[in-house]
């Protein structure tokens, strides 16, 4: 026998799949269908690393187990290829982000091959492709007509040397992580989409669908609602109001200050009776400098300044309250201003103990101090007025009702979710369709004119002015208005990366259409996707904006259901082996080439699937890698001892079965790891056995082949155990076969177990008796006393009561 050699045999493989399209999913509608969806890769110059295949090879294993069982198996990908990365790489080696998406998705596409993925290649994507933008476009049209993509001036985060707007993820200690220099925030006007529209939908149909509970709880969290009431606080010798919403109305006689965003606009209407203004003027500017993200999550120490000369009236009380401004208010989220109740929030108790201001407890035994915090979520009212003796659930109905009678407010419900800032100031995107026009003001692109094609540009780096590089481009910038023929010209923002990857999954279905986004038959048989698996970092803003535009699809009848994903499910990183999250700059980072080159792809494979429990972080290991690799040496060299026997070994028979009904079920759970523990006990005992018979390698090499299906086919060949291994049936057990003919069974004193005894699984009472008598222990328990009772439960326990 030769030997193990899986250069040759992976690469012989992986041509044999692609040259008879054995992973190509059918239109056969009659057919039980599995559509399996991976997070589709950001094609990066870094190529693949360890952690893109511990996702893609655990959903891999159920489709091919899927396959195996009859069922028609849609398993695609496609590249997620626009965006920033790639410009800024671009921008840097003065290359044309579409030559580097062009060398990246070839990069990537080869090492996806080499790991043996089962993808149908017939259905592959790229969303820099105008074949597909054409349909993002059109979508944001469809939003557009309806009202839910519009334009506003918003606060973005600005680099003040590359010129451009940055996310947040983009800022960090208030610099520009490209190039190093200070981000401020800057108003601009702003393409939006009106995902609020949907929020409570986007909370209420999380019961429909089956995603891992962490999930559903941070889509949630990210969505925010709360119950509460708009209240209005009105300005000394002013007839303005300030606006707060809060969940306790309850505690406003507790109100003892008001907070307002630096960005308030009440701060420029009222510059002539703010007293200390260049103080004020001092704070805004160091607030721009932050991200919201750093204002409101990482902030460590309170600071804020506050508006001397302008103070609240406490529409309750009527008393004066001093306003500060501070950069934990955002003008972005609720109204830009809050009632401060420093005696029952922790946020409030620390600006007003760091600034000296008044704490009034309204809850008995609920203020904060550093010693001991009770929750203010229930609790006696105290200090409150007519709330008074009332308990916390019943003031906040009572508040909430006083304040709808006095006409100071009214009850509402709150969303944290905030409308999505939809436009980028770069080149690297999806042009947004859309025309300005003097006359007709914002027309739409006619859909019989698309796609935009995104044009080739000479210089793709951002303006002076923080403007799209587009906006350079004037042949390509002015046109005609649709409306009027009028001159007009062209939207220059792009679209943000999240656009493409907002409703790929349903393009999959039907990659090359021209006249729709796929046909309405393909997407009724198809969808919704049976199982989603990707990184948790993705299930709060992908998660949640793939569902609005689905949902919206939905409404404007394009796809016949309401939730594009039936079950979702994640996986734990792969760290460094040091413990670390793997980075270039911790020099930590495995490249899965070099595995493969080394050991192959198949104990690339096993040992991602069998580093630990896959929802969990785990830490890359050498020795591990050589452990899979000499397990699949055993799998190899199983062949020395085969014999011609067509039925498994009667001695192992019930292990057989028992492997079948662990593994089926393991894999179905995402527990590969166990699954492939149960493969290496029934390798190492055929090899303890010194014989296999055919039929028992059939069995092992079907239930191996999902995760090792290189070594699997080639040995099913080799040994001419019947066409392919791919056309093979998933192996059935029998549920009697996988049950012990001898057990072990407890023996209890007085209901406490003492010792075990090994017995027949359908041993009598005296055959247990017998037994238990020879065990030395007996005699401990037994000698002195009298039994006065036996209770015997075949095959469970036997337990003597004895006094």
């Amino acid at each position: 026998m030769k030997q193990y050699d899986p250069k040759a045999i992976e690469t012989k493989w992986q041509n044999y799949w692609d040259e008879h399209e054995t992973y190509k999913a059918h239109e056969d509608f009659e057919k039980e269908k599995f559509y399996a969806l991976v997070e589709f890769p950001y094609p990066s110059a870094q190529g693949l690393h360890v952690g893109h295949p511990r996702s893609y090879t655990a959903i891999d294993i159920i489709c091919r187990k899927r396959r195996y069982e009859g069922q028609n198996v849609l398993f695609p990908m496609g590249w997620d290829a626009f965006g920033l990365p790639t410009e800024n790489y671009a921008i840097k080696h003065k290359i044309h982000p579409a030559k580097v998406t062009e060398d990246n998705v070839k990069n990537f596409k080869r090492q996806l091959k080499s790991i043996g993925f089962s993808f149908d290649w017939s259905k592959e994507i790229n969303t820099t492709d105008p074949e597909y933008y054409k349909w993002t476009q059109w979508i944001f049209l469809q939003f557009f007509k309806r009202g839910l993509a519009y334009k506003a001036e918003m606060p973005i985060n600005w680099c003040t040397s590359c010129k451009v707007g940055l996310a947040n993820e983009e800022v960090v200690g208030g610099k520009c992580e490209r190039c190093g220099s200070d981000v401020v925030r800057k108003v601009k006007s702003q393409w939006m989409l009106k995902i609020t529209e949907y929020a409570q939908r986007l909370i209420d149909d999380l019961d429909d669908v089956d995603y891992i509970e962490r999930v559903k709880t941070q889509q949630k969290h990210w969505i925010g609602r709360s119950e509460g009431a708009e209240i209005n606080f009105g300005i000394e010798d002013s007839e303005d109001i300030i606006t707060v919403f809060t969940t306790r109305p309850d505690t406003i006689f507790g109100a003892t200050y008001m907070v307002m965003s630096p960005e308030h606009p009440y701060i420029k209407k009222y510059e002539d009776r703010i007293e200390n203004l260049e103080e004020v003027y001092a704070y805004q500017e160091e607030s721009k400098k932050k991200s919201d993200f750093e204002r409101t999550e990482l902030v460590k120490e309170k600071t804020g300044v506050p508006l001397k000369g302008l103070h609240a009236i406490n529409p309750i009380t009527n008393k004066e309250i001093p306003i500060w401004i501070s950069d934990y208010v955002l003008m972005g989220y609720g109204t830009g201003a809050i009632m401060a109740v420093p005696a029952h929030d922790t946020r409030d108790w620390e600006f007003a103990t760091k600034f000296d201001l008044p704490i009034i407890p309204v809850i008995e035994g609920g203020d904060i101090t550093k010693e001991a915090y009770t929750d203010t979520e229930t609790g006696i009212m105290i200090n409150s007025e007519f709330l008074n003796g009332l308990e916390v659930k019943d003031a906040i109905e009572k508040m909430a009702e006083e304040v709808e009678k006095r006409e100071i407010g009214h009850k509402k419900i709150n969303y944290k979710l905030r409308d999505w800032v939809f436009s980028r100031q770069r080149y690297w995107g999806e042009p947004i369709p859309i025309i300005h026009c003097k006359k007709c003001g914002q027309v739409p692109v006619p859909e019989k004119d698309l796609p935009v094609i995104l044009p080739e540009v000479e210089n793709y780096e951002p303006t002076h002015d923080g403007e799209s590089p587009l906006s350079e481009m004037t042949d390509w910038v002015n046109t005609t208005c649709p409306h009027c023929g009028g001159p007009a010209k062209r939207e220059t923002d792009t679209m943000p990366q999240w656009a493409g990857s907002s409703w790929y999954f349903l393009r999959y279905l039907d990659p090359h259409n021209n006249e729709e986004i796929a046909d309405p038959e393909k997407i009724k048989y198809w969808m919704p996707v049976d199982w989603y698996n990707g990184g948790m970092e993705h299930t709060t803003l992908h998660l949640l904006y793939s569902r609005f535009w689905h949902k919206f699809l939905y409404d404007i009848d394009v796809v016949p259901m309401n939730e594009p994903y039936a079950k979702r499910t994640s996986q734990g990183m792969i760290l460094g082996p040091n413990h670390e999250k793997m980075s270039k700059s911790r020099g930590n980072v495995i490249n899965p080439d070099d595995i493969i080159e080394e050991y192959g792809a198949d104990t690339l494979r096993c040992y991602e699937m069998f580093l630990g429990d896959f929802e969990k972080s785990a830490p890359w290991s050498d020795n591990g890698v050589k452990g899979c690799r000499r397990f699949m040496e055993r799998v190899w060299n199983l062949q020395n001892i085969l014999n011609d026997s067509e039925e498994y070994s009667k001695e192992l028979e019930s292990n057989i079965h028992k492997t079948i009904k662990k593994v089926s079920s393991d894999y179905e759970n995402l527990k590969p790891n166990t699954a492939i523990a149960a493969l290496m006990s029934l390798t190492n005992d055929f090899n303890s056995l010194g014989k296999i018979s055919r039929k028992d390698l059939k069995t092992l090499l079907i239930l191996l082949n999902p995760v090792a299906p290189h070594i699997t086919e080639e040995i099913w060949e080799i040994n001419n155990l019947g066409g392919v291994l791919s056309d093979a049936k998933w192996p059935t057990y029998s549920e009697e076969k996988t049950i012990d003919d001898v057990i072990e069974m407890p023996v209890q004193f007085n209901g406490k177990v003492r010792f075990t005894i090994e017995i027949s699984k359908d041993a009598t009472k005296e055959e247990a008796n017998a037994k238990a008598c020879e065990n030395e222990a007996y005699e401990t328990y037994t000698e002195g006393k009298k039994i006065v009772k036996e209770i015997f439960v075949p095959g469970k326990i036997y337990n003597i009561v004895v006094k």
